[in-house]
């Protein structure tokens, strides 16, 4: 399984590690991804999604409804 945000297609970034002496080497920044088990009230049921931090925090501002919709996601296929 690939590290991607279910909700939010948050993905790794790529930069640079840059030491003191300005010495620079890729470096890969990945996402913090949890694994998390949301209640869906209209489907009466918990739904388990990999999710960022940050998705989480936003979750439960809006909801999971509006969340999966703007993602496109049927969360009865999950």
């Amino acid at each position: 399984m690939s590290r991607v945000c279910q909700l939010t297609g948050k993905r790794a970034n790529n930069g640079m590690a840059v030491s003191h002496a300005h010495n620079r080497n890729k470096k890969l920044q990945q996402v913090n991804l949890q694994w998390k088990r949301v209640w869906w009230a209209e489907g009466n049921r918990f739904v388990k999604l990999r999710l960022s931090t940050k998705a989480i925090k936003t979750l439960e501002i809006k909801g999971l409804v509006k969340m999966a919709k703007d993602a496109g996601i049927n969360l009865n296929k999950i």
